[in-house]
């Protein structure tokens, strides 16, 4: 009994190199395959975000409510945290260093820079962790980058705004009369907002690339604080002193002094308008357009290159 074995059939030739068969851009182009997570126009791009605008609301109020979720406090520490820091700031800057001295209604003015200042700080401390921190997200689902930060940063204003509610008591417990100037609210957190948002997209870039800078900002935020005047007033610590114009100018037009400034003008009726730089509306809007436009168009420029490698 004989058993027949079948050839194989020859194998196919290769196509030529330099044929349409091999090249890839013609095979995409005759199947209408697209680069996976291709950077899109700046306005293409612009309106994928406004769409997400319902993910980033929903992913900011998740991550605000589940950070405390372990605490037995729970949302309380949402207003404790930096009403504590406060507390210490008060204890070593107001009674230890005399910083309190000549500053009237002092408490109010060194909670209202507390607050403010924290704003910014954990906005930009989120967004440096933005990329980096949620990979296992930004690699198995598409969307665009740029959500990440922007819901860090909203929900840094949602914490903040609950604090606002304990600064309201604060200043009417310590004698601040609520006055028509305190709507000016409104639009001094609406830039800051804009402001915080924008340097928090450029951390995000550096942070995905670079994660050592978030090692290191803890160090570079500490001493934005210390040139902000958050425990002390920055015109009394300047008045006869010295300094040259262009220092005293510098520390006054800094954006994190600019915006907690406005908002103690807003807030505390003792804080007058002549202890705000001049200008301050106009350096409050510049630097919102500057940071945030100018952080978005940096942060979208390399769209592509999140979560790769």
């Amino acid at each position: 009994m004989s058993q027949v074995l079948d050839t194989p059939p020859a194998p196919a030739p290769f196509p030529p190199r330099g044929t349409d068969a091999e090249d890839p851009a013609v095979l995409a182009a005759r199947y209408g395959l697209t680069v996976s997570g291709a950077r899109p126009s700046l306005p293409a791009y612009v309106r994928r975000l406004w769409q997400r605008r319902h993910f980033i609301t929903a992913f900011a109020t998740a991550k605000l409510t589940s950070q405390y979720s372990q605490a037995k406090l729970g949302q309380v520490w949402q207003v404790a945290t930096p009403l504590l820091n406060a507390a210490v700031y008060f204890f070593i800057f107001g009674v230890l260093m005399g910083t309190s001295r000549g500053v009237p209604d002092y408490i109010p003015f060194l909670v209202t820079g507390v607050f403010v200042w924290t704003f910014t700080q954990s906005s930009v401390m989120a967004g440096t962790k933005a990329i980096s921190g949620s990979l296992g997200l930004v690699r198995a689902l598409h969307f665009p980058r740029a959500s990440l930060p922007v819901s860090y940063c909203l929900q840094q204003l949602q914490q903040l705004l609950f604090s606002m509610c304990a600064l309201v008591v604060i200043l009417l417990c310590f004698g601040v009369p609520p006055t028509a100037s305190w709507l000016l609210v409104v639009p001094a957190l609406l830039l800051q907002f804009v402001f915080n948002t924008g340097v928090a997209m450029i951390m995000a870039r550096l942070g995905a690339h670079t994660p050592d800078i978030a090692q290191l900002m803890p160090f570079l935020l500490r001493t934005w604080m210390y040139v902000s005047g958050v425990m002390w007033s920055l015109t009394h610590l300047t008045e006869g002193k010295g300094f040259p114009p262009i220092v005293i100018t510098l520390l006054q037009t800094n954006p994190a002094a600019v915006y907690i400034d406005l908002m103690r003008f807003a807030l505390i009726d003792s804080f007058t308008a002549d202890q705000l730089p001049a200008h301050v509306w106009a350096w409050a809007v510049g630097w919102a357009l500057l940071a945030g436009v100018g952080g978005f168009i940096y942060f979208w420029k390399a769209e592509e290159t999140y979560g790769r490698g």
